[in-house]
């Protein structure tokens, strides 16, 4: 029997859901190897957020793990020892707003550990969900490697915490990354998926084009100082303002009605 192509494996490895409702809804699935970011995982994710972004239909995505232990317990460390991997290659990893240019916003819908590449994944998304059972590492320094991709993390949580989480490499529990900052919302676990759902759907009630615009003046305001910040945000806004949605939303406020998004 033929071995598997490669483009078979990342498909079975990173399952992809796209939904009537518009959302894309994206499961690492290899629950054995607790979701680790092996080759397979690694092809089916690039593939995924890109079928994501070029999907019209679809606006937001949730991205989760298969089983009930992980999330993604990070790099495939057999594979680093392998290879005798010293740098990664910068693309390497599937990793939203540095790999991977996306639009549209990202929920990461954690259940259970997400540690070293796992945390770099869900710090990535837009927004997060935990569930209460999860937890979170930055482990790099338990194995002698390093975590350059958490720099972006100084925009989400203090510092001294921050440097307490990479100094350490010990876990926080899912309840303390939400009092951080870095989770927007817990959930039992066996409501999770339905949690992270009610926030997809929160933000597929506003206009497209506004939510593009709202993303892109939070990303942008982490980019540059308050001036810089300003005069990219109003540039950023207005195809928004100038779309025709613009003008339903006040006309559907006024009659007391739900908008009709165009998305234009």
């Amino acid at each position: 029997m033929a071995a598997p192509s490669d483009a078979a494996a990342a498909n079975a490895a990173v399952l992809f859901e796209a939904r009537a409702d518009g959302i894309a809804v994206i499961t690492l699935n290899r629950p054995a190897t607790r979701n680790c970011l092996d080759r397979d995982i690694r092809a089916g994710l690039f593939a995924a957020w890109e079928r994501f972004e070029h999907d019209p239909a679809l606006r937001v995505a949730v991205l989760t793990g298969a089983g009930d232990k992980a999330f993604c317990a990070g790099g495939d460390l057999k594979e680093m020892v392998d290879t005798g991997m010293r740098v990664p290659p910068r693309a390497m990893f599937p990793v939203p707003h540095d790999t991977v240019e996306l639009s549209k916003p990202t929920i990461a819908a954690v259940n259970g550990v997400a540690y070293a590449g796992g945390w770099m994944i869900a710090q990535a998304c837009d927004l997060c969900v935990a569930a209460t059972n999860a937890r979170f590492a930055v482990t790099e320094v338990k194995v002698g490697r390093a975590a350059p991709w958490a720099a972006p993390l100084i925009h989400m949580i203090p510092q001294r915490i921050m440097m307490e989480i990479l100094l350490t490499g010990k876990p926080i529990t899912a309840r303390r990354a939400y009092e951080i900052g870095m989770v927007n919302r817990l959930a039992e676990p066996e409501a999770l998926l339905d949690t992270a759902f009610e926030l997809a759907a929160e933000i597929l009630d506003g206009a497209p084009l506004s939510v593009r615009a709202a993303r892109e003046t939070v990303l942008l305001s982490t980019e540059m100082g308050r001036s810089a910040a300003l005069r990219s945000a109003r540039a950023a806004a207005e195809h928004c303002y100038n779309s025709a949605d613009a003008q339903e939303g006040p006309a559907a406020f006024a009659e007391k009605r739900r908008p009709r998004w165009q998305g234009c």
